[in-house]
């Protein structure tokens, strides 16, 4: 669980510094905040045997009906950083589940990965470092192009079996 939630907040932070919002003192502190919250929260929501269980309420979603996620907020309050100053994108999603990492920005898109665990390796953190700076780059490089989509998502992701689940989406890898 510590490698998967040190990816996501490390992915969270890189996705942060990009907006230039948040000095690195505070930044720091609100990375620390975050790492805690989510281990509280992940602890009895873990499964390695079964991955799959329990990845919505391990599921960060911010979008046009969740705009601010419950845990980032809490980070936000233990840190003093104003939530705005995250600088987020409008629509994404961070699937946290043991082995792996996923991401989808915008409703729209497809989800991809952005850090892999094997049980048995001991992992090379530079090739973590390297998949999570490429994850960077793809969200704010698409989200900056326009490929968001505020509009019209209601609630297809409901309907449609595996979408907003996690896993089910990931297809077309």
């Amino acid at each position: 669980m510590k490698k998967e939630i040190a990816a996501v907040v490390f992915f969270l932070k890189r996705l942060i510094k990009k907006a230039e919002k948040l000095y690195a003192e505070k930044l720091d502190l609100f990375v620390e905040r975050l790492t805690v919250a989510l281990q509280e929260k992940y602890k009895g929501h873990w499964y390695p045997d079964n991955p799959s269980k329990g990845q919505a309420f391990r599921c960060i979603r911010v979008n046009r009906f969740h705009k601010e996620d419950a845990e980032l907020l809490q980070a936000c309050a233990e840190s003093g950083v104003q939530y705005k100053d995250l600088g987020l994108p409008k629509e994404l999603t961070l699937w946290v589940d043991p082995g792996e990492v996923c991401c989808r920005y915008g409703e729209r898109n497809h989800g991809f990965t952005v850090a892999t665990f094997s049980s048995d390796d001991d992992d090379d953190k530079e090739d973590v470092t390297k998949k999570v700076t490429s994850a960077v780059e793809r969200v704010t490089s698409d989200y900056h192009s326009g490929s968001s989509s505020d509009e019209d998502t209601s609630c297809r992701e409901a309907q449609q079996p595996g979408l907003g689940t996690g896993r089910g989406i990931f297809t077309a890898w």
